[in-house]
C-alpha cells in the first residue's frame, strides 16, 4: 500500500483514476489545483470543478484538499505564453503546464506531504527496467537503480504521452497513471458502474487550466491589439486582422474574411510588418519536411549516434511520421520527414519515439 495523492480535476479520467487507487487498497487523497480563475469569463469553468471534484471526493470518502498555485502557474506558464507570442511563436502551454506544474509544483509539495507518489487521469504509460550498464552510462541519471520510460497508451487515438514530453527520471518515478490499460470506452463504463458523480461529465477542452476562452480576449490582457492587413499570396488586402501575434501557422479559426470561395488559412507571419499572409490547404506554402529543433530534452538516455532513423510527432493525435534526425548547429537538431508536413509551427514540441516510447522532445524554430 502506497500514501498516493490523486490530481482530481472534477473530470472523469482522474475520478476514475481515483476510484481504482482505493479499490487497489492505496492510502488515496483529493488533491485540487487551483491554477487560473477568470471571474469576469462565462467559460472558465475552475469553480464547477472544484465543487465537481468535492462531490467525487465525498463519493469515494477519501481526504479532499484545495492547492492554490496561481502565481506559479502565471509565472511559469502565463507568462511564458504571452512573451512566446510577442515573438510570434506559439507556445505549447498544456506541455509546460504538465512539466513545471503538475509534476514539479503539485509533486514536490506531495512529496514534502509525506505521499510516495502523485496520480493523474493521464493516457499514457510508465515501465521501470534496469539501467544498462553500471552507473546508468547514457542515462541523464539521478543515480538510481532504475530506469523510466514513457510510453504510448493502448489507444493511439487518445494517446497523451505527447503533453508529457517535457518529464524527467525524478517525475517520472513519482508519477502513476491508473488508468494506462484502457481505453476510453472503459473508463467511462467502470464511472457509470461505480455511480461516480461526474460519470457523463463531458471532456475538457482548451488551454491547460483555462478551458475554453475567447482567446483574443485572453491574449489582449498583456498584448494590446494593433491592426493590419491579411492579404494573399498575390499580396491582395482581403481584410484586417487585430496583431500579427495572435495567430499560429495553418490556423483557419479567428480570420472573419467574408465572400472567399473555398476556406483559407494561415501561411505565413510577417512580424516586422505586422502582416498575415493566408492560402487554401493546398498551398505549399504550408508544408515542409523539414524542422529544426532545439532545446533538446532527452527523457532517460542520451547516447543516441546520429542520424537516427525513428518517429515523430509534431502535435497531439498526429500519427507518427518517419524522420530521420541528425545534429545540426551547436545544440540543435534537423529534423527530416519523409513526408511533408503541413503547418510545422515554431514554438511546439516535437516528440521523438522509438517505437512506442517517446525518448527525446524539443522545440521547433
Amino acid at each position: 500500500m502506497q500514501k498516493i495523492l490523486v490530481w482530481l480535476s472534477g473530470w472523469v479520467d482522474s475520478a476514475v483514476s481515483a476510484y481504482l487507487l482505493k479499490k487497489q487498497w492505496h492510502d488515496v487523497t483529493a488533491g485540487f489545483m487551483i491554477n487560473y480563475m477568470d471571474e469576469s469569463s462565462d467559460t472558465c469553468t475552475t469553480r464547477q470543478d472544484i465543487k465537481v471534484a468535492k462531490e467525487v471526493a465525498k463519493y469515494l470518502d477519501i481526504p479532499f484538499l484545495i492547492f492554490d498555485y496561481r502565481d506559479e502557474y502565471e509565472e511559469k506558464v502565463l507568462d511564458y505564453m504571452y512573451e512566446w507570442y510577442k515573438k510570434g511563436i506559439t507556445p505549447n502551454p498544456d506541455i509546460m503546464c504538465n512539466s513545471e506544474i503538475k509534476f514539479k509544483v503539485f509533486l514536490e509539495e506531495a512529496l514534502d506531504f509525506g505521499y510516495d507518489k502523485v496520480a493523474t487521469g493521464h493516457y499514457a504509460r510508465i515501465e521501470e527496467s534496469t539501467p544498462p550498464s553500471p552507473a546508468g552510462e547514457g542515462v541523464r541519471g539521478w543515480g538510481w537503480d532504475k530506469t523510466y520510460h514513457l510510453l504510448k497508451w493502448v489507444d493511439e487515438n487518445k494517446d497523451q504521452s505527447y503533453f508529457l514530453a517535457g518529464l524527467n527520471q525524478r517525475q517520472l518515478s513519482k508519477a502513476l497513471f491508473p488508468i494506462w490499460n484502457l481505453k476510453k470506452s472503459e473508463v467511462r463504463k467502470i464511472a457509470r458502474e461505480a455511480w461516480l458523480p461526474n460519470a457523463d461529465r463531458k471532456d475538457s477542452q482548451g488551454i491547460c487550466f483555462v478551458w475554453k476562452v475567447d482567446f483574443d480576449k485572453f491574449l489582449e490582457k498583456k498584448i494590446e491589439p494593433k491592426e493590419w492587413n491579411i492579404v494573399d499570396t498575390s499580396g491582395k488586402v482581403l481584410w484586417k486582422h487585430k496583431w500579427v501575434y495572435y495567430y499560429t501557422i495553418g490556423q483557419r479559426k479567428g480570420l472573419d474574411l467574408w465572400g472567399q470561395k473555398e476556406p483559407v488559412f494561415v501561411v505565413r507571419k510577417d512580424i516586422e510588418k505586422n502582416e498575415i499572409v493566408v492560402g487554401t490547404k493546398d498551398d505549399m506554402n504550408l508544408y515542409d519536411d523539414r524542422l529544426v529543433m532545439s532545446y533538446l530534452h532527452f527523457l532517460w538516455r542520451n547516447d543516441f549516434h546520429f542520424p537516427l532513423k525513428v518517429k515523430a510527432k509534431i502535435r497531439y493525435r498526429q500519427r507518427d511520421q518517419d524522420v530521420v534526425v541528425e545534429k545540426y548547429w551547436e545544440d540543435k537538431f534537423l529534423v527530416k520527414f519523409k513526408d511533408k508536413q503541413r503547418a510545422i509551427a515554431s514554438g511546439q514540441i516535437c516528440a521523438i519515439y522509438l517505437g512506442d516510447e517517446l525518448v527525446i522532445s524539443g522545440v521547433i524554430e
